[in-house]
């Protein structure tokens, strides 16, 4: 079956983790064949030693090759795994170093529509069927090759009618198995894509397992989770039986391949058409072909799961990455009143979709408070994610000191913006590491400062080991998360301070600190925030009230209360005070 033009796709990505360790892999391949060449010597030399008996001669020489042969054989097999081993790793290794440094670069909008955990397994397992497809299958191929051809043309010059029969019954074993092996390949894609569904759903469920447990579901989840597992073993399942199959057969044939010969070289010996020592050297080479037949049919499974797991590669190197191309155009002039606006943009998340924004305007002032409200999925994170490029506008432009964006790299813009997301996820490592993430060149006088500013500097003084306490065994809870965050943002006066949700699981003490900080980076910054909470923005310079992707309205609370419905609605349900 010629291999689609798909197959030859991830047959290149596989060769791809290859090639660049290709003469450690023909080193490994010379070592390879100097084991095969000892090995297909031996029989010959057998044959010396029993031709020698027969002649009453001396065996000294024959028997001392054969020793030597055997030492060789030995060597080389060792320098062969040791090399290849070696070289199996670098491949899983490369592999990994590939994907994860793609993955970091892709755009958000790629990776929100797919499972973290599924992404995992795709670093983690897939790469490790790379490791004997990438290295060993490929010596294995070439020397079960050059194994079973040179015992093939050896077996010629013995005798031709038991060769016949020897390359009749492997001819069947070969059409068997290549029979065999599409079913086998597909079995073992599906089971590493169940394998990936598996890992998606259970780092969701182990995510969110505050909710799994207080709403009773623990047994639901566990089904869900085991659902997929069970999927993933009735796919393994399956290529295992096939694959069996495959090995049976092959070992079947040529098992009865030597009952065949023993059979008709007797009979050949009986009648002085092959003498005995040419028949022992015979079957030993017939046994000695077994060896390459299971190599063989090994190794093209092997080298199955690997373009498996190529397949699953090659679509993480397909997804779109962020441009990184360095700006080439000079930054515009801080000294206007502006530093961000949009400029008739629509945003959609999905290609023909309905619009996430549709012809939104809006200055926002370089300096002060600007507020963003709505109704859920007014569009509010869609403008953080806009100004953060994350998303791509569809028509209309945003531009940072007046100069577009498309004119600017992103390195350019985002090095201008702190931002807190609704999550506040925190990072591996330590309190101070996750303080200085943003700004690691800060010093600790200000992450003090930070932690002192969001009401947080005695709890981590408190801690085992303060600042360098790994927030992995620490009880952190959401709203110390959330303050470590802010405090990730206010390590250095940012200019640009994008907060979503900022103080969604604070008290209110630490909401009014959090407040007073959000005043004082407005004083010399661009302070922009997204609340439900609008008690969090009536103090606001600005707000920007959107409503289904559409700029409703903009003003400060006074003005909106007294000229907007949907503002005066949202205020009343969450009855704030309205001023008279």
């Amino acid at each position: 079956m010629e291999p689609t033009p798909a197959k030859w796709q991830n047959i290149r990505v596989l060769w791809s983790f290859v090639h660049p360790h290709r003469k450690v892999l023909l080193a490994g391949l010379l070592l390879a064949l100097g084991a095969t060449g000892a090995a297909l010597a031996t029989p010959m030399v057998t044959k010396a030693v029993l031709d020698a008996l027969a002649l009453s001669a001396s065996v000294s020489g024959p028997v001392t090759l054969l020793v030597v042969l055997l030492v060789a054989g030995s060597l080389f097999g060792l320098g062969q795994w040791t090399l290849l081993g070696r070289l199996a790793e670098r491949i899983v290794l490369d592999a990994r170093t590939s994907m994860v440094r793609r993955l970091f670069r892709v755009r958000v909008a790629e990776l929100s529509n797919r499972t973290s955990g599924e992404l995992v397994t795709r670093v983690t397992s897939d790469t490790v069927l790379l490791r004997e497809a990438a290295a060993a299958s490929l010596v294995d191929f070439v020397n079960g090759t050059v194994l079973l051809v040179g015992s093939l043309v050896l077996m010629a010059t013995l005798d031709w009618v038991l060769l016949s029969t020897t390359i009749g019954m492997l001819a069947l074993v070969g059409i068997s198995v290549a029979v065999l092996m599409p079913s086998m390949s597909g079995a073992q894609r599906q089971a590493q894509a169940a394998v990936g569904r598996l890992g998606g759903v259970l780092e969701g469920a182990l995510r969110a397992i505050r909710t799994v447990k207080a709403s009773r579901a623990e047994a639901r989840e566990s089904d869900r989770v085991l659902a997929e597992a069970r999927e993933s073993n009735r796919q393994s399942v399956r290529a295992v039986h096939i694959q069996a199959i495959a090995w049976c057969v092959s070992s079947f044939g040529v098992q009865l391949a030597i009952l065949f010969v023993l059979a008709l070289g007797a009979w050949r010996v009986s009648s002085g058409e092959l003498a005995v020592s040419g028949l022992v050297a015979f079957l030993l080479y017939a046994f000695q072909v077994m060896d390459p037949v299971n190599t063989l049919t090994q190794a093209v499974t092997h080298l199955q799961s690997g373009i498996a797991a190529a397949a699953r590669i090659r679509e993480v190197e397909s997804f779109g990455v962020e441009d990184s191309n360095a700006t080439v155009t000079p930054m515009g002039e801080r000294g206007s009143p502006n530093v961000l606006s949009f400029n008739g943009v629509t945003a959609r998340y999905v290609p023909g979709g309905p619009p996430a924004l549709d012809g939104v305007d809006l200055e926002i002032p370089r300096i002060g408070h600007t507020a963003f409200v709505g109704p859920s999925g007014a569009g509010k994170t869609t403008m953080f994610s806009l100004m953060l490029r994350f998303l791509q506008p569809e028509h209309g432009e945003l531009c940072l000191d007046g100069v577009p964006f498309g004119q600017l790299s992103i390195e350019d813009v985002r090095k201008r913006i702190v931002y807190v997301e609704q999550d506040t996820p925190l990072l591996p490592g330590t309190v101070r590491e996750n303080v200085l993430y943003t700004h690691a060149d800060a010093s600790e006088e200000a992450v003090w400062a930070a932690l002192r500013a969001v009401r947080l500097d005695e709890r981590v003084r408190r801690l085992e080991h303060g600042l360098d306490t790994p927030l992995s065994g620490a009880a952190i809870s959401g709203g110390e998360r959330q303050r470590i965050a802010l405090a990730r943002a206010l390590v250095t006066d940012p200019e640009i301070l994008l907060l979503d949700e900022a103080t969604a699981q604070l008290d209110g003490l630490t909401e009014a600190a959090v407040q007073e900080v959000i005043k004082r980076a407005a004083r010399t910054g661009a302070v922009l925030t997204i609340a439900h909470r609008l008690s969090t923005v009536v103090d606001a310079d600005q707000i920007v009230l959107l409503d289904k992707g559409k700029l409703r309205a903009v003003g400060t609370h006074a003005e909106l209360v007294r000229s907007d419905e949907l503002y005066r609605d949202l205020v009343g349900a969450l009855r704030i005070a309205v001023p008279a």
